[in-house]
């Protein structure tokens, strides 16, 4: 194959391409329709132009049957009154009437023929000009509802597309926040743990953690207390407040007891 061949194969086939893809099949049809409809019109046409030349040779036949019978009336006037060569002359144009009907005659018998043949044509042009309208409809009806279908699931699939970004956004922000939430739970440990240090000012110091401390080993010794109580092995143990107050009155005894205690002379 030649180089011009293949370069009007390629440039036929990218043409015929881009044609299909312009084509719209309701177009097409709605064209195809007006044609029939104009090739229809045509032959209704033909049909009447055929029925008005046989009405004019009808009436031409008409005419000539009007003169035969004015001649012939004309021969037998002139044969009373003795003018046999008047007769004979109103007969010769009488036969020469009769030869135009019969020529007339036969026109007008293929004049009908012709315009039977022409009406029956017509009539069945009209069944499938009819029939294509019925399925020309059809088919536009179906085109459109498939395009409207495409258009639909087209959209979609964009949806579809558009929901699959999100959900994938969505993924990545939980991930992000359970990261977040694992790292601010580390930090409170280390910061609790004193592995770091707190400059905020918000964390309690040493001492109040040792306290605190202190004070929940005070809990277990009063709870363990209680258990020796239940079990008959110890007295029952005091609350909080009544231990409290019991260091509150001891603490004066106490300090009374270290001034008799001191000598004269020292410092207070």
């Amino acid at each position: 194959m030649s180089v011009m061949k293949r370069l009007s194969m390629i440039f036929k086939s990218k043409a015929n391409k881009a044609l299909d893809k312009m084509e719209d099949p309701r177009e097409t049809l709605d064209y195809s329709y007006q044609r029939q409809l104009e090739l229809l019109q045509k032959v209704r046409r033909g049909v009447a132009d055929v029925a008005t030349s046989r009405k004019r040779v009808e009436l031409q036949i008409t005419g000539l049957e009007k003169q035969t019978q004015r001649l012939e009336e004309q021969g037998r006037k002139a044969l009373s009154v003795g003018r046999e060569d008047l007769a004979r002359e109103a007969l010769q144009r009488r036969s020469n009437l009769q030869t135009q009907m019969a020529d007339l005659k036969v026109q007008h018998d293929n004049l009908q023929a012709e315009e039977e043949k022409l009406t029956t044509a017509s009539q069945r042009l009209q069944a499938k000009v009819d029939s294509f309208r019925t399925k020309k409809e059809t088919i536009k009806a179906t085109y459109t509802a498939a395009e409207a279908q495409t258009r639909i699931n087209e959209a979609f699939s964009g949806i579809s597309e558009e929901m699959g970004d999100v959900g994938l956004a969505i993924q990545r922000a939980e991930d992000k926040t359970a990261q977040m939430q694992a790292r601010a739970g580390a930090i409170d440990e280390l910061l609790a743990s004193g592995a770091l240090d707190d400059f905020s000012g918000t964390r309690g110091d040493d001492i109040q953690t040792e306290l605190d401390r202190m004070g929940g080993g005070m809990d277990v010794e009063l709870e363990l207390a209680r258990m020796k109580a239940e079990l008959g092995q110890g007295p029952a143990p005091q609350s909080a407040i009544e231990q409290g107050r019991q260091q509150a009155q001891q603490q004066p005894q106490q300090q009374g007891q270290t001034q008799q205690l001191r000598q004269p002379g020292e410092g207070a």
